[in-house]
């Protein structure tokens, strides 16, 4: 069975690459201006980190619903209020997060209009994608 799927992998290998080395100038030319710096690959990878992670997509959804505290937050996600706080402090450091004291209660909003927008954009895409797969088995 480890020698068909190594023959698998090695036959999409071929299929996923060019069948002769063959630089085009005009392509390369064109992309080599707007490379991205090393600090804002950096930041894209640090902001996509914060998404890949359920508990902060979960909290970051009913972060954009309404302003929550960290009671609030443990109790709709399941979780102890050191978690939600912990999750709350790595949202905060990227400034996905905002915080605000009143009184004894600190609430917690969402402070980036873009991270909202890329988790909207996220809804939507798996809501196009589940569509598409039940005509598929329809």
């Amino acid at each position: 069975m480890l020698i068909n799927e190594v023959s698998v992998v090695a036959t999409q290998l071929q299929k996923d690459c060019c069948d002769e080395l063959s630089v085009h100038s005009d392509a390369v030319a064109d992309c080599m201006p707007t490379q991205l710096s090393e600090s804002a690959v950096q930041s894209l990878v640090d902001s996509f980190k914060a998404l890949a992670d359920p508990t902060r997509i979960r909290m970051l959804h009913n972060l954009t619903r309404r302003e929550l505290c960290v009671c609030d937050l443990a109790e709709v996600l399941g979780m102890t209020q050191s978690a939600v706080s912990h999750q709350l402090r790595y949202l905060r450091t990227l400034r996905i997060v905002k915080s605000r004291r009143d009184g004894n209660t600190v609430y917690y909003t969402c402070d980036d209009a873009h991270i909202v927008g890329l988790l909207q954009m996220g809804i939507d895409h798996i809501s196009h994608v589940e569509r598409d797969e039940e005509r598929v088995y329809e």
